[in-house]
C-alpha cells in the first residue's frame, strides 16, 4: 500500500483534476500562494532585530538598517536607549502584522479547501443519484457514505494542511538557512551536524505514518458500512438474538481501527522526543563551538552574544516546520489517495444515461415489450425474450413465483436498470429516447416495500415538489380514506415519521406511498404488491380508489393474491423470467396451466387456513 501511497504526491494528473475544482477560487488561491511567499521571506526578520537590540544593548557598533532610519527618521538612533525603544516599537507592530497574514494564510487556504469541498460533493452526490441501481446492489452504502464524507473531507486537508503549507514552510526553511549562511556559514554547519539523522528519522516516520493512516481510511471504511448496514437491520438482528455475535464482529472491526491509530500514535511518540533531542543537541554544539572559540581567544575582539540568541531562534524557525512537515506530507498522500477514491465514483460509467430529449406533453401509456433480455451481472439473464403489449388505458397483471422476473420488469420500464437487448417503447417510442425526468414522472410505482425518508407526512407525500399543493394532498388521502387517520397522527400532515418511516406501521406506509403516486397523476401505474401488507378491511377501503384510480389509465399490476387481478383485462404469467402464459382469469383457468396451478394452490392454502 505504501507504494501507491507514494506516487500519488507526484501524481500531477491527479492534482490536475483536483484543480479543476479550484479554478472558480483561483484568486483566493494565488492570493494564498503570494502569502506563503511573503511569510516565508520575513520568518527570519524577527530573529535579525533580536540581534540587533542586543548587539546594541552589550555596546556592539552596529549599523542602523534602513528601514528603522525611514521609520524613525527625525529620532538620533545612535543613542543607545533611543535604538532599543525604536527597535522594540518596529518589532512589536511587526509582531501584529505578521499575525494578522499568518490568520489570513490560514483562514484562506482552510475556506478554500472547504469551497472545494462543497463543489466536489455536490459533484459526487449529484453522480451517486444517478448511478445505474446495480451499483447499490453490489456496493455497500456505507462504503459509499465514506467517499461522499470522509474521503472528500481529506481533499480539504490537501489545501488547509497538505500542499501550499507544504511549500510554505519549505520555501521558510530555504530563506532562514540562507539568512544564517550569510550570518555565520561556519556556526551554521555546526549547527547543521544533527540534522542527517533528523532527516533519516523524518522519512521513517513520515512511511510509519502514511501506512497506519492507510489502514485507519480502510477500518473507517469498514466501520461505516457495517456500522450503517446494521443500524439499518437492527429488527432483524434483535428478532433473531444476533445482539452477541453482531457486537462480536463490531469488536473485531473496531480492533482494527484502533491498532491502526496506535501505531501512528507511537510513531508521533517517538518522532517527536526525537525532533526535541534534535533541536538541543544543535543548540548545545552552538555553545559549545562559541565557548571553545572565547576560550582560545579567537573572538576577544567579537561580541556574539547577539549572533547567539539569533541562531537559536533560527534552529527553532527551522525545527518548527520541520516537526510537522513530514505529517503534512502523509496529510497530503492521503489527500491524494482520496481523491483516487473519489474520481473513481466522479469516473464510473455504469449510469442511466440521459441523452433523450422527447418530452411530450401528454403520454397516453400505450406499451410494448420486444424481445427484451436483461441481467443484473453478466449474462445470468432474469428477463428472457420477453414480449408483450398493454393498450393505452389497459390494466394487465403479472403474475408467477418469488423470482420469476415481475419486478425486475417494472424496473426496467422506468430505466432504474438498464436492458440489455431488445427494446421498450412507450406510446410507440423507445424509452430511452425520453428525457428520464419525463419518462419517470409518467410512471407512477407503488412497491411493497415502502421507503420514507425522514420528515413530515406531507413531506413525503410531496417529495418536496412545490408545485404540489397541501390541498392537493387532503383532496388524494380522502379519496382513499386515508386522511382521518393522518389527522390522528400527533401534529397531522406535519407528523414527523422519522427515518424510514419507522413510527408508521407498513400498512401505513403503503397508504402514503399510494397518494404519492396519486398525486402525480402518471399515464402508467405500478402496483407491485401494494396491498399486500394492508388488512382486509383497508384494502376494501381503498380498492374504490384503486379501482377509480386505474380507470382510462394504464396500469400494470403485481400482486401474489390473484383475488386482486381479476379484473385485469389481461394477465401475463411468468417463469423464470420467461412468459408462460397469457389471457384472462377465466381463460388461464381453462388452460390448466402454470395459473390454473397458481390459484389451485393459492385456493387450497386459504381453504386450509380457514379451516
Amino acid at each position: 500500500m505504501s507504494g501507491p501511497a507514494k506516487k500519488k504526491i507526484f501524481d500531477f494528473s491527479l492534482m490536475r483534476r483536483i484543480f479543476q475544482f479550484v479554478k472558480p477560487y483561483r484568486f483566493q488561491f494565488i492570493l494564498s500562494v503570494v502569502l506563503a511567499i511573503v511569510l516565508a521571506f520575513i520568518t527570519p526578520v524577527r530573529p535579525f532585530f533580536i540581534q540587533l537590540t542586543i548587539d546594541k544593548a552589550t555596546g556592539k557598533d552596529i549599523d542602523t538598517p534602513l528601514i528603522l532610519k525611514w521609520v524613525f527618521y527625525n529620532t538620533d538612533l545612535s543613542d543607545t536607549a533611543k535604538f532599543i525603544i525604536a527597535i522594540t516599537i518596529f518589532q512589536v507592530v511587526f509582531i501584529f502584522v505578521e499575525t494578522a497574514m499568518r490568520f489570513l494564510f490560514s483562514f484562506l487556504t482552510a475556506w478554500l479547501g472547504q469551497s472545494v469541498v462543497k463543489d466536489m460533493r455536490v459533484s459526487v452526490f449529484k453522480k451517486v443519484l444517478g448511478l445505474n441501481l446495480k451499483q447499490f446492489d453490489t456496493t455497500p452504502i456505507g462504503t459509499l457514505t465514506t467517499r461522499t464524507i470522509n474521503d472528500i473531507e481529506s481533499i480539504n486537508d490537501i489545501f488547509s494542511d497538505g500542499l501550499i503549507p507544504i511549500l510554505a514552510d519549505l520555501l521558510s526553511i530555504i530563506v532562514v538557512l540562507f539568512t544564517m549562511f550569510f550570518t555565520d556559514w561556519r556556526l551554521t554547519l555546526i549547527a547543521l551536524i544533527p540534522f542527517p539523522f533528523l532527516i533519516v528519522a523524518t522519512y521513517y516516520f513520515k512511511e510509519s505514518v502514511n501506512r497506519s493512516f492507510i489502514k485507519v481510511r480502510n477500518a473507517v471504511a469498514a466501520l461505516n458500512a457495517f456500522v450503517q448496514e446494521h443500524i439499518t437491520g437492527m429488527q432483524i438482528v434483535q428478532a433473531f438474538a444476533a445482539e452477541d455475535r453482531e457486537f462480536s464482529k463490531f469488536n473485531k472491526i473496531n480492533k482494527h481501527h484502533r491498532d491502526a491509530n496506535v501505531k501512528s500514535i507511537f510513531a508521533y511518540s517517538v518522532f517527536f522526543p526525537i525532533v526535541e533531542i534534535t533541536l538541543a543537541v544543535s543548540t548545545g554544539l552552538l555553545v559549545w563551538w562559541l565557548a571553545g572559540l572565547a576560550a582560545d581567544n579567537v573572538v576577544a575582539n567579537r561580541n556574539l552574544a547577539g549572533e547567539l540568541v539569533a541562531f537559536i531562534l533560527y534552529l527553532n524557525q527551522i525545527f518548527r516546520p520541520l516537526r510537522v512537515i513530514a505529517d503534512k506530507f502523509n496529510t497530503l498522500q492521503m489527500g491524494m489517495i482520496s481523491a483516487e477514491r473519489i474520481f473513481k465514483v466522479l469516473d464510473n460509467d455504469d449510469y442511466i444515461k440521459n441523452e433523450g430529449s422527447y418530452a411530450p406533453l401528454k403520454i397516453s401509456g400505450a406499451l410494448s415489450f420486444e424481445k427484451v433480455w436483461f441481467a443484473y451481472t453478466d449474462e445470468n439473464y432474469v428477463l428472457r425474450n420477453i414480449s408483450f403489449q398493454v393498450k393505452a388505458g389497459e390494466t394487465i397483471a403479472l403474475v408467477g413465483h418469488t423470482g420469476s422476473g415481475k419486478t425486475s420488469i417494472i424496473s426496467v420500464l422506468n430505466r432504474l436498470y438498464q436492458i440489455q437487448k431488445g427494446s421498450i417503447k412507450l406510446d410507440g417510442v423507445n424509452i430511452e429516447d425520453y428525457k428520464l425526468d419525463t419518462l419517470r414522472g409518467s410512471v407512477g410505482v407503488v412497491l411493497q416495500d415502502v421507503f420514507l425518508f425522514s420528515g413530515s407526512v406531507l413531506d413525503n407525500i410531496t417529495l418536496r415538489n412545490p408545485d404540489i399543493t397541501k390541498e392537493q394532498v387532503v383532496d388524494a388521502a380522502k379519496m382513499i380514506g386515508v386522511h382521518d387517520f393522518i389527522m390522528r397522527l400527533p401534529g397531522g400532515y406535519s407528523y414527523n415519521v422519522m427515518e424510514r418511516g419507522t413510527t408508521l406501521s407498513l400498512g401505513q406506509r403503503q397508504l402514503i406511498s399510494f397518494i404519492r403516486a396519486l398525486l402525480y397523476n402518471p399515464s402508467v401505474l405500478i402496483l407491485d404488491e401494494a396491498t399486500s401488507s394492508i388488512d382486509t378491511e383497508s384494502e376494501l377501503l381503498i380498492q374504490k380508489a384503486i379501482d377509480t384510480l386505474i380507470t382510462g389509465r394504464t396500469s400494470i399490476v403485481i400482486a401474489h393474491r390473484l383475488s386482486t387481478i381479476r379484473k385485469a383485462s389481461k394477465i401475463i404469467v411468468l417463469d423464470k423470467g420467461e412468459i408462460k402464459e397469457t389471457g384472462t382469469h377465466e381463460e388461464l383457468l381453462e388452460m390448466g396451466g402454470f395459473y390454473s396451478k397458481l390459484h389451485s394452490m393459492q385456493f387450497e392454502k386459504q381453504k386450509g387456513i380457514t379451516a
